[in-house]
């Protein structure tokens, strides 16, 4: 239970904050937990109490996220709640590192990331109540934050905020560009065409076309292009510049410049008064040309997100007191009847009570086939009724259904910061005013060494410098991939509830499977019947499941199942005796019933030497053999086995194929373990292991520093998955909470698993190639706007080429993170026989 703590900020001083303490058991503790967080430079002051589990630190200098590390480090765990904001603003990476800055800062934040892809921030706090002060801070930066109302999606008025600012930003663009082409033509068409040139001031005084130019430049500076100097000013009088200061800096300066060669030229050295109003005119508009492509681009990644909010049904029709009405979404009460016809949507979890149909939920669970629907089975909010009319038990509604627990784990995990992107942060905290720095170095290089006109080639590599530069590309070039890949993950049925799981999974080098439940089915079904002489198979199936259905055993279940599937009529059982480890004996219709092992009938004086190397050949085949005999003759032999899955071997297979070593960890003994690891071709086998053991096994798998994930169905399994480096659970129906896993496959087929990885391999690469392209850009073509190339080659490069490259370089990276959504799971492939070619590695990307 998270606990809420209280924060004190006194007008002046120290700042007094509670941090909810768990793990504390007696004074020695308390002890142990103030010693550590008085020893935090900058704490004055530290009281631990025991009772009501908080530390009251006085912060004198110091962060509670130092205090939470060394609570932490003290072997103890400070309980923080989650809050999520909406930042608007952001338009580079050097945006994000101040507003997290500018939230950790906020006395009691323990944690913050901001994503510029999502425009929200994740912050951990010791204190529930410190939103105020967290939306101030954001403001005291220079940008805007609103909370995000927890349980349900953002995405709604994100898509409308997205969508208003593609609007603001193409209606920029048109009127941009009318006024830009025309200047285009003015200044750039002399040069282009001496007939033109000539032509043109033959009837036009050239002071006139400068203050044509003038005229149109100002119109497109301070109004489409007013947005960079409203918020790179700012910025940079706060000593923080963002993208938005650099355009400004090397647009406005073309500007000023042209301004004084056109209405003062006398302030300037003889022949350099050149005016360059084209350049900052098409320095802005191919700015918001790109900004504009990049939102277009930025409204892609989510369409995921998009779509699972689409499956949402808005209505429901339930059955209240005998009445059928018609009601919204949002006033479906849990126990509320709830009647679903042909084609319509189902609008929230329940139970069937009664008819049948096929539903369609690969849109939630990422399989194909319609799910056969009748009483008892259960049915996902979402999905969609296809041929029959069903009604069911609303048993989840609002922010518990399957759907909602998706949308809020795909937003989460889109919303994560990754471990690669910690370079990245590093980067970005000093690139602006590096940039800046560099471009001052250049003009002055370049006013004391270039050729003449000095002054001319300062300004203009100057400009350049500044405008080639892309933060932005460096920012959005992690949480684009994740949001992308993430999303496409969610439409296979596969959930990273931790966005670090997502490049963890890649760096997996072994795979340790549980085995019942999750390798296969996770119940007895009996597999075969054989007959002795003197008896027919039906009637001996129908005495043995008779007599067995008085018994709770899993062996006796499957049995019974098997005779109803065949249509077989049960009769009642009296005198039931069941004989642990041995089997049971019953009266059925008068005659004596047994069914068990070889020793029951030893015990009893049954001969099964007729059927006892089938029984021998049956057990190598990791199923468990037992007789039945009738009247004390041998009747049969039934046996019984925990099938496989059918998705099984072809996820084995595909697995090996990406190179993973595979461990199977069971409890069944070590003989029927190894048959069927034989089968499935799985490299090693722990047997005969408790639940409780599980995690040391883990534990030891991952000594040498191996990277392990452990696959388990999430209930005995929870601390093996939460030892592994990646814990996948399988999903169970609707209950996809599992807080031990860091992966979750909601249908619980296990060829989502090769899946995952090729999804996680895919990402990861496509982060890289981003990663590479927004690093090597910038490192490239800085030094190139400076004029390196200019001593060798004569080379030096345009402002207006320079814009055009910043703007292409970040649509770039949205483009290249988009290629994630095609990424296709491979079909089925057909079981790999050990020894065989394995298959083919499941997914890849088109």
């Amino acid at each position: 239970m998270t606990m809420h703590a209280k924060h004190e900020a006194p007008a002046n001083g120290p700042s007094v904050i509670d941090i909810p303490v768990d793990g504390m058991t007696c004074a020695s503790c308390v002890g142990r937990v103030e010693k550590a967080i008085s020893a935090v430079p900058g704490v004055s002051k530290a009281e631990v109490n025991l009772a009501t589990g908080k530390a009251r630190v006085t912060l004198a200098g110091a962060q509670a996220s130092a205090v939470a590390e060394a609570i932490r480090g003290a072997g103890y765990e400070p309980t923080a709640t989650e809050i999520s904001l909406a930042i608007s603003g952001m338009t580079c990476a050097s945006c994000v590192g101040r507003v997290e800055k500018a939230l950790r800062a906020v006395p009691g934040v323990l944690s913050a990331e901001v994503n510029l892809a999502t425009e929200r921030a994740t912050v951990r706090t010791a204190d529930a109540g410190i939103t105020p002060a967290l939306v101030a801070a954001v403001s005291v930066a220079g940008y805007e934050a609103r909370t995000i109302d927890e349980g349900r999606s953002e995405d709604g008025d994100a898509a409308a905020r997205r969508q208003a600012e593609q609007s603001a930003l193409g209606r920029a663009v048109v009127v941009a560009a009318l006024a830009t082409l025309p200047l285009m033509i003015l200044e750039m068409g002399p040069h282009l065409s001496e007939a033109f040139h000539h032509w043109l001031y033959a009837r036009i005084d050239a002071f006139l076309l400068k203050l044509v130019a003038f005229g149109l430049t100002t119109i497109v500076l301070f109004g489409p292009g007013l947005r960079f100097f409203l918020k790179g000013w700012p910025a940079l009088l706060r000593g923080a510049p963002d993208m938005n200061a650099l355009v400004m800096l090397g647009a406005g300066a073309a500007y000023a410049y042209s301004v004084v060669a056109t209405f003062a030229p006398g302030w300037l050295p003889a022949g350099t008064d050149y005016t360059y109003f084209e350049t900052g005119a098409v320095i802005v508009t191919l700015i918001l040309l790109g900004r504009w492509f990049e939102a277009r681009a930025k409204g892609r990644t989510s369409e995921a997100i998009k779509r699972l909010v689409q499956l949402q049904a808005r209505s429901a029709r339930v059955l209240r007191d005998g009445v059928e009405s018609e009601i919204a979404i949002e006033h479906v009460r849990v126990g509320d009847l709830v009647l679903v016809r042909p084609g319509e949507k189902i609008p929230v979890d329940g139970e069937v009570v009664d008819g049948a149909s096929y539903v369609d939920e690969a849109m939630v669970t990422g399989e194909p086939a319609p799910a056969h629907k009748s009483a008892g089975s259960a049915v996902i909010g979402g999905t969609i009724n296809r041929n029959g009319a069903l009604r069911f038990r609303a048993e989840k509604v609002g922010a518990d259904t399957l759907l909602a627990q998706i949308l809020r784990m795909v937003e989460q995990a889109q919303g994560a910061k990754l471990p690669i992107q910690a370079l990245v942060d590093r980067v970005t905290n000093w690139f602006v005013p590096a940039v800046i720095a560099v471009a001052l170095l250049t003009f002055a290089a370049w006013l004391a060494f270039g050729p003449s006109p000095a002054l001319t080639y300062a300004l203009v590599n100057a400009v350049a410098v500044l405008i080639v530069a892309c933060p932005c590309a460096m920012g959005l070039a992690t949480p684009t991939s994740i949001m992308v890949g993430t999303g496409r993950a969610a439409e296979l049925g596969i959930l990273f509830r931790q966005g670090a799981a997502l490049q963890g999974l890649s760096e997996v080098a072994t795979i340790a499977f549980d085995k019942t439940g999750t390798l296969t089915k996770g119940r007895p079904e009996m597999t075969r019947f054989v007959a002795a002489e003197g008896f027919t198979e039906d009637e001996a199936l129908r005495l043995a499941a008779s007599a067995e259905s008085a018994s709770e055993h899993p062996s006796a279940e499957a049995i019974v199942a098997e005779a109803k599937r065949r249509g077989l009529a049960l009769v009642p059982a009296i005198d039931f005796t069941a004989e642990p480890g041995l089997g049971i004996s019953a009266e059925v219709e008068g005659r004596a019933v047994l069914v068990g092992s070889a020793r029951l009938m030893a015990e009893r004086g049954i001969a099964t030497i007729t059927l006892a190397e089938q029984a021998a050949s049956l057990a190598r085949d990791g199923e468990s053999p037992l007789y039945v005999a009738v009247d004390g003759r041998l009747a049969g032999l039934v046996a019984v086995a925990d099938q496989i899955k059918p998705g099984t071997p072809a996820a084995i297979s595909a697995l090996k194929a990406l190179g993973l070593r595979i461990v199977m960890v069971t409890g069944d003994n070590r003989a029927t373990a190894e048959t069927i690891a034989a089968r499935l071709g799985i490299d090693a086998v722990e047997a005969e292991v408790l639940p409780t053991d599980k995690a040391a096994i883990v534990e030891r798998l991952q000594g040498g520093r191996a990277k392990v994930a452990f696959v388990g169905d999430g209930i005995n399994d929870a601390p093996a998955l939460a030892q592994a480096d990646i814990g996948v659970a399988m999903g169970a129906g609707t209950d996809i909470a599992i807080e031990s896993a860091d992966i979750v496959l909601i249908s619980g087929d296990l060829r989502h698993v090769p899946e995952a990885i090729g999804l996680s391999k895919a990402t990861m690469t496509n982060i890289r190639q981003n990663l590479g392209w927004a690093f090597g850009y910038n490192v490239l073509l800085i030094p190139v706007a400076a004029g390196l190339l200019y001593p060798l080659w004569g080379v030096l490069m345009s402002p207006v080429f320079a814009s055009f490259a910043m703007a292409f370089s970040s649509v770039s990276v949205l483009a290249n993170a988009l290629r994630l959504r095609r990424f296709k799971a491979r079909q089925d492939t057909p079981a790999t026989a050990p020894g065989a070619a394995p298959a083919p590695a499941f997914g890849r990307m088109g």
